[in-house]
């Protein structure tokens, strides 16, 4: 296997636009791969930029129904009427609907393919991880689910054991429905507890189907306001686990960073130096489990400038194999994009916010609010994997 990294970009994922003042404005991604190529990120004796191949109705149609894809293909000639989610504030249809939604599944599929074939050791896909869309309908801004695509592609390549982890602030739903009567597949999701956030599901006791599939679905639902810190507790006490248990031949991340501390739409509490410590604890996972193959996707994330920017610089440096020092200044250049595309948001000045990153192992004795969440994790999907939810070392 090439120890290469691809990064999968197209211009094009820029017009997958919700338009007016939707919270995912592809400007995120402009700002991204303009801040990586200005760090030097993309210039990296490992990293080769691939362009995107548009997904077919082949591909689509592993996730999604046929019906469905019509009702994408129409909408813009009745976006009052197709239904199927589509339509709202949150999922309002604009011209060019389904092919900006295909170009992005068609791009993590694409990243894949060059892990599978051996070309690439890691690959990203910062506009992918729309792991809302369901097999008939939009949902939470995704129009078809990449994620479950690709992982449903994969599975057609004679994979026998995926894992999927989703960092998302929010449940991973449609990547946990897709899979969830498939033993093949082992969804994990950490993410705001479903009491307080959209879509309302990822309790700990959805586990998978307990007739086909039990404990291939693993939920972390964390308290509102979690920080760097809590987060990183809670995501070694209950992940590293059940993913080693699993045993996968190829580790997918959803790495949406929607966990930050000022995002709009979420109540966590996360810097972007506890998403960089997040993107370094995948990346080693994926050395430890399945010797380095890597399929790392975007996903939510809605601080347009100050977060989303850094968060997935960090995810590619991070992928390439030259983690970003923290405290790396972000030239003026970069700001000066900022300016040009009239946002007036100050931009930030180093890759850092000086965010605490340490954290003090999870043990059964402790009683907060992050450790009861981790307990709950445990006791429910453990024992599933043949692990003692009372035992740290497991």
């Amino acid at each position: 296997m090439s120890d290469a990294v691809s990064v999968v970009w197209d211009d094009a994922y820029l017009g997958y636009t919700w338009g007016g003042d939707h919270p995912m404005h592809p400007v995120r991604l402009d700002l991204t791969m303009r801040l990586a190529d200005t760090l030097g990120v993309l210039a990296g004796d490992r990293v080769d930029v691939v362009r995107p191949v548009t997904a077919g109705e082949d591909l689509l149609t592993l996730v999604h129904d046929a019906e469905y894809l019509d009702a994408v293909r129409r909408a813009p000639a009745d976006p009052a009427g197709v239904g199927h989610g589509l339509g709202g504030s949150d999922n309002p249809v604009f011209d060019g609907i389904y092919e900006s939604a295909a170009l992005i599944a068609g791009g993590s599929v694409t990243a894949a393919r060059l892990i599978h074939e051996g070309r690439a050791q890691h690959a990203v896909n910062i506009a992918g991880g729309m792991h809302h869309a369901m097999r008939d309908h939009a949902s939470g801004f995704c129009v078809f689910n990449d994620a479950a695509i690709a992982i449903a592609w994969l599975l057609g390549q004679g994979y026998e054991r995926i894992a999927y982890v989703d960092l998302d602030v929010h449940h991973g739903d449609g990547v946990q429905a897709a899979f969830w009567s498939d033993p093949r597949v082992l969804t994990v999701s950490i993410h705001q507890t479903p009491l307080t956030l959209f879509p309302g599901t990822g309790y700990p006791e959805e586990t998978g189907d307990p007739d086909r599939a039990p404990g291939t679905a693993v939920n972390l639902a964390l308290p509102n306001g979690t920080d760097d810190s809590g987060w990183l507790r809670a995501f070694h006490a209950v992940v590293p686990g059940v993913v080693k248990a699993f045993a996968p031949q190829i580790l997918v991340t959803q790495c949406g960073c929607d966990t930050h501390h000022e995002d709009p739409l979420a109540d966590l509490g996360l810097t972007v130096d506890g998403q960089r410590a997040s993107y370094a604890a995948v990346h080693q996972l994926a050395h430890e489990v399945c010797d380095g193959r890597w399929l790392a996707l975007g996903g939510g994330g809605y601080g347009l400038v100050r977060c989303v920017p850094r968060a997935w610089t960090h995810l590619i440096a991070e992928a390439s194999g030259h983690p970003l020092a923290p405290g790396t200044a972000i030239p003026d250049s970069w700001a000066q994009d900022v300016l040009s595309k009239g946002l007036r948001i100050e931009p930030p000045g180093s890759m850092t916010e000086g965010g605490w990153t340490g954290f003090a192992r999870w043990d059964p004795f402790t009683e907060n609010r992050v450790d009861r969440a981790v307990t709950r994790a445990r006791t429910a999907a453990y024992p599933l994997f043949g692990l003692d939810p009372d035992d740290p070392r497991d």
